[in-house]
């Protein structure tokens, strides 16, 4: 008998069961014509800084800076077809309270790399978590020179820090080139905080002189929120300083320039970056004028991809002048060199992004500079040379080139001396 045969006489007993299923398939709801798709998973990535109390001008203009980047990065689409989420926390420039908080962002919120840390003290406490994790940070601010040295081979297999900002051992040799070798002064007293980033701060600087055959005829320690520099200064003038070298930050700054007006002793104060917070710019008034430090970003920078970052400042925050524009600058740069990094990777894995950031392929267009092959598993720094940082000097309250050569090389009127080209 033919197949078909069959099939027919055997169809009273199955085709009652076939209707009901498809009357079942049927009435089962059918998805709505405009339902949207499923979100993908943000990338998580954790920024932590200073967000109130003394140290905050560094970390709220980071943070901006790395609201801009990751801005654009989710406009252009994201990374890897997936959003970028930004989760900050105030470490409030606590060692501890820093520590705490990375640890939760590591175990708690799965964050897969973090950017951030403003104060050196908070960073060497805390950025073992990462470390351990072998999930990769970026400092964005965080100068101490010990920050990504604390886990080199052969005790650490790989080192999971690196830093965009000028370290303290390259900024002491800029620091001592200013007083010896521009002004010809020999005969320099150290200020320093007693923070971790003030002490080692102080010994990079006392390190720099040793090698020019100096040693300082004063070296004088401050606590925090300590007003009263008279008696310290006292001791330097007595000691026969011809420059006060710096390092703290911006309120203790002041208090020092202002104690100097009153003393009417005037000499030359040169220090570290920091002498750029608007909080010492705006305490110390007329007295902060001439003060000099090493700027890896000076607002006054006019090549297009530094104005349309100023611009996109404007535009997020409302405001013309950024606080410490360092700070902005670096946290910008370290957020699109993560983005490049996780982009090369094709994954949001830690050790898969760590081996990207130490081999980055393309260049990556930042506002401190072009950044080409900027790590290494050697060298996690972005500058290593003195050239790359160039001189800013407080002229009528606000940061500008101390030299129109580092001026003209900043903005692409000159090629650097070594280094990438901004």
């Amino acid at each position: 008998m033919h197949p078909l045969a069959t099939s027919h006489r055997r169809a009273p007993y199955f085709l009652p069961g076939l209707l009901g299923l498809i009357a079942f398939i049927l009435a089962l709801p059918l998805p709505a014509a405009d339902a949207p798709a499923a979100e993908p998973a943000a990338i998580r990535i954790g920024v932590t800084g200073p967000f109130t109390g003394a140290s905050s001008p560094m970390g709220i203009s980071m943070r901006e800076g790395i609201r801009i980047a990751a801005a654009e990065i989710n406009a252009s689409g994201g990374l890897l077809g997936r959003p970028l989420q930004l989760l900050e926390r105030d470490d409030e420039a606590s060692n501890e309270r820093g520590a705490r908080l990375i640890q939760e962002l590591i175990d708690k919120d799965r964050i897969v790399a973090g950017l951030g840390i403003v104060n050196t003290g908070v960073a060497l406490a805390s950025q073992r978590h990462y470390q351990l994790a072998r999930i990769p940070v970026i400092t964005s601010v965080a100068t101490g020179s010990l920050i990504t040295r604390q886990f080199l081979p052969p005790e650490f297999p790989d080192n999971y820090v690196f830093r965009v900002s000028a370290n303290d051992e390259l900024q002491a040799r800029v620091i001592v080139k200013e007083a010896i070798d521009r002004r010809g002064l020999g005969r320099l007293a150290i200020f320093h905080d007693a923070t971790n980033y003030g002490v080692q701060g102080s010994e990079d600087l006392i390190a720099a002189l040793k090698e020019r055959g100096i040693a300082p005829v004063a070296v004088e320690r401050f606590q925090l929120r300590q007003v009263d520099m008279s008696a310290l200064l006292a001791q330097a003038r007595a000691a026969g300083a011809e420059a006060v070298l710096t390092y703290g930050i911006g309120p203790e700054l002041a208090y020092i320039a202002n104690d100097m007006a009153r003393m009417n002793w005037r000499v030359p104060i040169i220090g570290s970056w920091t002498l750029a917070m608007s909080n010492f710019i705006d305490s110390a008034g007329p007295h902060a004028e001439g003060a000099r430090m090493p700027q890896t970003f000076i607002q006054d920078a006019e090549n297009p991809r530094q104005q349309a970052f100023l611009e996109a400042w404007r535009q997020s925050t409302g405001l013309e002048r950024i606080p410490v524009p360092p700070a902005a600058a670096q946290g910008y740069d370290s957020m699109l060199l993560l983005a490049a990094a996780i982009r090369q990777a094709g994954s949001v894995e830690g050790s898969r992004i760590h081996a990207a950031l130490e081999d980055l392929r393309a260049p990556v267009h930042g506002v401190i500079m072009t950044y080409r092959q900027p790590f290494s598993r050697t060298r996690h720094e972005t500058l290593t040379l003195p050239s790359q940082v160039p001189l800013g000097e407080v002229r009528n309250g606000r940061v500008v080139f101390a030299y129109e050569a580092e001026r003209k090389r900043a903005i692409g009127l000159s090629p650097p001396d070594g280094g990438a080209r901004p």
